[in-house]
C-alpha cells in the first residue's frame, strides 16, 4: 500500500485515505495533500473529524507485542536391559545430550557417554521410537519424516481387523531426528557403574515355557525324562477369600506325548485303514454292477437291431 494521505472530498470533509484507496476515488477527489503524522494528529484533536488513524499509530490494530516464543526441549529414552529384564524411562532436557542420536537408524549401536558420567562405557542399540504426534518408527523406511504406506498382515505398525485387509497408514521413517519424542534403546554392553532400577534389580520371568519341546530345551532334558516334573509353577493367593492358603498353578503342557495320546493316534490310524478298505470293497462292488448293467444294455440293443432286420 502507498503512504497515508489527507484528502478533501466534495463535501469539504477531511478524510485520511491510504494510497491504495486513493486510486479508487473520482478524479476531482484525488487532489491529496501529503501531511506528516504529527500535523495530521494535531488536526484530528482540534476538528474531531471522521479521519481514519494510520495503522502504525493505532493501538487497537497493532495491539501489544506477543511474548517471545521459547521452545522447551524434552525427549525421553526408554532403556531396556535384557540381562535383568528391567526398563527405565529417562527424560532428557538438554539437546546436546540427544544430538548424538541424530541421523542414526534403527538397529544401529550408539555410545551412551553423551548421556552423562554414569552412562560411561554403555553401548545402546536403537530398537524404535515415536515422534511427537505418536506415529511409530518403522524399520526399513530410510527417511527422517513420516510417510503413508499400504500395510497388510505381517507388517509392523499394523494389525489387520479382517482377513486380507490392507490399509494405508502413516509411519515414521527409521532415521532419528529432532521430532522424535520417545526413543527405545537396548543395552548391548554394560558400563562401569550401575544404574539404579536398571542394572541392580533382577526381575524373574513370571511365566515359563509351555510347549514340551521348549521345556526340554530349557532344562536340557532327554526324551526319556518326564517333562511334567519340570513345569514352572507359580504361587497364587486367593483375593476373594481372606486368610486363604496359597496354592500353585502350572500351565497345561502342549504337544506332550503320553501313552494315551499314542493310543488315540493308533485308534485314528486304524479307523482310517478300515475306511480305506471299505471304500475299496464298495468300489469293487460298484464296478461289477456297472459292468453287468453295461452288458445288459448291449444285449438289449443287439436284440432290438436283430428284430428290425427280421421285419425288414
Amino acid at each position: 500500500m502507498g503512504n497515508n494521505e489527507l484528502t478533501i472530498n466534495s463535501n469539504g470533509v477531511e478524510v485520511l485515505r491510504m494510497g491504495f484507496y486513493n486510486n479508487l476515488l473520482p478524479t476531482e477527489e484525488r487532489k491529496c495533500v501529503p501531511v506528516i503524522a504529527e500535523k495530521w494528529l494535531a488536526q484530528l484533536s482540534k476538528a474531531n473529524s471522521p479521519i481514519f488513524k494510520p495503522l502504525s499509530s493505532s493501538p487497537i490494530a497493532r495491539g501489544p507485542l506477543p511474548p517471545p516464543v521459547t521452545t522447551h526441549f524434552c525427549h525421553k529414552f526408554n532403556i531396556a536391559n535384557p540381562a535383568t529384564g528391567a526398563q527405565k524411562l529417562l527424560d532428557i532436557d538438554d539437546e546436546k545430550r540427544f544430538r548424538v542420536f541424530y541421523d542414526k537408524k534403527i538397529a544401529q549401536e550408539v555410545s551412551g557417554d553423551s548421556l552423562g558420567d554414569e552412562w560411561k562405557g554403555y553401548i545402546f542399540r536403537i530398537t524404535g521410537g515415536n515422534d511427537k504426534q505418536g506415529f511409530p518408527m518403522k524399520q526399513g523406511i530410510l527417511l527422517p519424516y513420516r510417510v503413508k504406506l499400504l500395510l497388510s498382515d505381517g507388517h509392523s505398525c499394523y494389525r489387520e481387523r479382517r482377513t486380507g485387509e490392507r490399509r494405508r497408514k502413516s509411519v515414521r521413517g527409521c532415521i532419528v531426528g529432532p521430532d522424535i519424542a520417545v526413543l527405545s534403546l537396548v543395552i548391548v554392553k554394560q558400563g562401569d557403574s550401575d544404574i539404579p532400577g536398571l542394572t541392580d534389580v533382577v526381575l524373574p520371568k513370571r511365566l515359563g515355557p509351555k510347549r514340551a519341546t521348549k521345556i526340554r530345551s530349557f532344562f536340557n532334558l532327554t526324551k526319556e525324562d518326564d517333562v511334567r516334573k519340570y513345569v514352572v509353577r507359580r504361587e497364587v493367593t486367593s483375593k476373594k477369600k481372606e486368610n486363604a492358603k496359597p496354592y500353585t498353578k502350572a500351565p497345561k503342557i502342549q504337544r506332550l506325548v503320553t501313552p494315551l495320546r499314542l493310543q488315540r493316534r493308533r485308534h485314528l490310524n486304524s479307523l482310517k485303514r478300515r475306511r480305506l478298505e471299505h471304500q475299496k470293497e464298495q468300489k469293487a462292488e460298484d464296478d461289477v454292477l456297472m459292468a453287468k448293467r453295461v452288458a445288459e444294455k448291449k444285449a438289449k440293443v443287439a436284440a432290438l437291431k436283430a428284430s428290425h432286420h427280421k421285419t425288414a
